[in-house]
């Protein structure tokens, strides 16, 4: 879902797989529904996170503020597939006259 306002996302990626270089514009609220270990390579391919040296991983079921994100991969280096909804407050956007 996406709108002038937010881009919703949900993402899954399963073991063994590198999501392309992409980007996220906008802050966000992350919604982690399964994790594994994963690194994020940044566009010359240098690692900039890697899950294994992070410390806990994030519980099921909860949530995350994210800044904005330059251009980066994920790899999903673990055994259990990534699942998780990103709401994208597209902070840039001109306000809205609302009619209640």
């Amino acid at each position: 879902m996406e709108d002038e306002r937010v881009r919703v996302i949900h993402t899954r990626v399963p073991p063994g797989e590198t999501v392309p270089l992409h980007t996220h514009r906008w802050p966000s609220v992350l919604v982690i529904l399964g994790w594994s270990e994963c690194v994020r390579r940044d566009e010359k391919g240098e690692v900039t996170y890697d899950a294994r040296k992070a410390g806990p991983p994030p519980a099921p079921d909860s949530a995350t503020w994210y800044p904005p994100l330059p251009p980066h991969t994920l790899e999903n280096v673990g055994t259990a597939e990534i699942s998780t909804i990103n709401v994208e407050i597209k902070v840039d956007f001109p306000p809205k006259q609302h009619s209640f």
